[in-house]
């Protein structure tokens, strides 16, 4: 009866201190979600566990679209020592990105040199948001609408995200550097 009474009340407090309950996402972090590459395979983002990830929503019609320049030189700059850029082309703002996964994909091997990895343009906000975009932007570290393009997750080696750069953050900014830096060296 004791032990009834205190499996009852471990329960009770797990729930009380994760009202939503602890779900897959929650505890694999990025890890856990399984995405399209900008070629139509599914990439099972646990493949990256181990190394850092910085997550970006990108368009190839943006303001800010030569972040995709800063990208590349950041992924060649660190790839070597564990750093992967995952891309995902999203169309919610401005109708900054309106080709296909296709035209995407040649944009920016063409005008980039791009070398890290693109996934299939996704929505990152709305009603029809993907399920990795609902979770960063709700349920992760760092929560809040994408209010643009190229707004920038990184996340450590256990899938945890850590940091959040909205869009004027060019990736080569002192305090990306820091953070990326920080993680690789752990």
């Amino acid at each position: 009866m004791k032990t009834t009474l205190t499996l009852t009340a471990l329960v009770v407090l797990l729930l009380s201190a994760f009202p939503h309950g602890l779900r897959a996402q929650d505890a694999d972090g990025v890890h856990a979600f399984t995405m399209k590459s900008i070629d139509g395979e599914d990439v099972a983002l646990s493949a990256y566990a181990g190394k850092v990830l910085l997550v970006v929503n990108t368009a190839s019609k943006c303001g800010f679209t030569p972040q995709y320049a800063s990208l590349e030189e950041l992924y060649s700059r660190y790839r070597e020592s564990g750093l992967r850029i995952l891309a995902f082309p999203a169309n919610n703002f401005g109708a900054q990105e309106p080709g296909t996964n296709e035209q995407i994909k040649e944009f920016c091997t063409a005008n980039y040199d791009v070398t890290f990895d693109l996934f299939e343009k996704i929505s990152v906000k709305g009603e029809d948001i993907d399920p990795l975009y609902a979770w960063l932007t709700k349920d992760a570290p760092f929560p809040g609408d994408i209010r643009w393009n190229f707004t920038k997750f990184l996340v450590d080696a256990e899938g945890k995200v850590v940091a959040r750069f909205e869009t004027k953050t060019d990736p080569l900014d002192e305090k990306v550097i820091e953070k990326i830096e920080g993680l690789l060296n752990e």
